[in-house]
């Protein structure tokens, strides 16, 4: 059984609907996660490939405990904020390795799956969506931390307004007859109540008065084959957050901006492209920059290379 080299990943859609032919779940702020059980072993695995399995053994722990032995399963990792998912208190998981203080922390994770690309030694992949969810359902008990991604039919635009009133972050509309392919597809659109998206950090503004480490991070977006800078984002760190990362910018720090235009700030500190982090902002303005942006932590499951901006798509 092998791991999908990339996931399917939803297209970000300009405006709720409602259709027959989709299914809509709620959109969850967290990790996507490839899970796998194979000759008794449970491993998670990031969509980049990174084994994330001792950042969260009680997960594993209750897969080993599912009567199914042999499955390949797509699912998002999250830690909750009140009834929020929340990638901000996520972060005091993702950065640690060791499955004894991973267990520590006092931070509950929870896995939810949402689809079923192997079972038993059968690929799944080329049947409809509401057939593979159906599979899903049997396959697991779904005690403890591994639940079920629920899903409603048909009314997107009740399920939206329904989604932003409970601060949710909004909702992903699938298709429900589409098979699973490895790549972004039409076929999964994500509704957003308020814009958030990853950015790759390009480099850093020196700190101001007692601010420690960097004053704010200087981000952008690639596009056409050039890194365009997307505005600096001074709020959103925690003490922790901008020591930690303060030590990883400078050892990345080079000479010359990575970014390919002009219009950047002139005290500034430049580094290799590599880190992405996750932002929260307003909107953007009409010169492709961030409005209100605000810093929510890194990502590691993400190549810096593959970040663009999300421009909303229609629905075909």
């Amino acid at each position: 059984m092998a791991t999908p080299a990339e996931p399917m990943k939803a297209k970000l859609s300009d405006r709720p609907f409602s259709d027959p032919a989709w299914v809509f779940e709620r959109k969850l702020d967290g990790i996507r996660a490839a899970v796998r059980r194979e000759g008794g072993e449970v491993t998670l695995t990031s969509r980049t490939g990174r084994g994330m399995s001792s950042t969260y053994p009680e997960l594993v722990e209750a897969l080993e405990a599912e009567a199914a032995t042999d499955f390949l399963a797509d699912g998002e990792i999250v830690a909750f904020e009140g009834s929020r998912t929340s990638f901000e208190r996520l972060q005091g998981r993702m950065g640690i390795h060791d499955a004894r203080l991973a267990r520590l922390s006092g931070i509950p994770v929870f896995l939810y799956l949402f689809d079923l690309l192997e079972f038993d030694g059968h690929d799944l992949t080329g049947l409809p969506l509401r057939e593979r969810k159906s599979a899903l359902r049997r396959a697991f008990a779904f005690e403890g931390p591994v639940r079920y991604t629920p899903h409603r039919n048909e009314r997107g635009e009740q399920l939206f307004a329904e989604a932003c009133a409970k601060g949710w972050e909004g909702l992903i509309a699938k298709r429900a007859e589409s098979t699973y392919v490895h790549g972004r597809s039409g076929d999964w659109l994500k509704l957003k109540c308020s814009f958030e998206q990853e950015l790759v950090i390009g480099g850093f503004t020196p700190p101001q008065g007692s601010r420690r480490r960097f004053g704010a991070l200087l981000v952008g977006y690639h596009e056409e084959g050039e890194l365009r800078y997307a505005g600096r984002v001074g709020t959103g760190f925690s003490a922790k957050a901008l020591e930690d990362l303060g030590g990883r910018l400078e050892s990345l720090e080079i000479d010359s901006s990575p970014f390919a235009r002009d219009g950047l700030p002139r005290q500034a500190h430049w580094v290799e492209p590599r880190l992405v982090g996750q932002f929260a902002f307003s909107e953007w303005t009409r010169d492709g920059k961030l409005r209100h942006p605000r810093y929510l932590g890194l990502r590691d499951d993400k190549p810096a290379a593959e970040v663009i901006r999300e421009a909303p798509a229609r629905r075909l």
